[in-house]
């Protein structure tokens, strides 16, 4: 592959095609498009997530980290409609499938963003993180948001751990958080890290 999903101009094929999936319990059409992350279904790790991980907070700053086409955000604004949901991501083309897919859905909270103002804290994050972005480009990229937590938040993350779930946990503990596995599905852990 001569590019990757987390690059910031991805010069794959950009014809849309639609999708239709179950988010939140409700069976709904998306588009997705090549150069963004699992443009062809819901990857098994994001569902891994969105079945193990609790319901959002119902109001606050909720983050999806590398939000690709955007399951996790959709589903977060779903069901915490009240909340503003940062999708978040380097893919230029991402960002634009997933303000098109939550302005179709009636999502009016997403806020699909390649940085989110400095002062705002998360009340949740969920992320399917881009491991294949090397582990020292993964340790920046969590340094960076794991840090905006509110008191007493969580993010969850799920890793596949033939890809080095243990050992991100591992680290993540390093690093003075609290790392537990939340579950396991699949070959997959779904971490929850929390500051305390």
């Amino acid at each position: 592959m001569a590019e990757h999903y987390f690059s910031a101009e991805p010069a794959g094929d950009a014809s849309r095609r639609a999708l239709r999936i179950r988010l939140a319990g409700r069976d709904v059409s998306v588009k997705t498009a090549g150069g963004v992350f699992s443009p062809d279904r819901l990857d098994l790790g994001t569902s891994v997530l969105l079945r193990e991980a609790p319901d959002p907070p119902a109001t606050g700053d909720l983050l999806d980290l590398g939000c690709g086409w955007g399951p996790l955000a959709l589903t977060m604004a779903l069901l915490a409609p009240a909340a503003t949901v940062w999708a978040v991501d380097v893919n230029r083309r991402a960002l634009e499938l997933i303000r098109d897919n939550a302005s179709a859905l009636g999502l009016r909270g997403v806020r699909a963003v390649d940085q989110v103002p400095p002062a705002i804290q998360f009340d949740a994050i969920w992320s399917n993180p881009p491991i294949r972005v090397g582990k020292a480009a993964l340790h920046d990229l969590l340094q960076t948001w794991l840090p905006r937590l509110r008191p007493g938040a969580a993010a969850y993350l799920v890793v596949q751990r033939h890809l080095g779930a243990d050992s991100l946990q591992a680290w993540l503990m390093d690093q003075g958080y609290a790392a537990s596995r939340h579950a396991s599905a699949k070959g997959y852990r779904v971490l929850r890290v929390s500051a305390d």
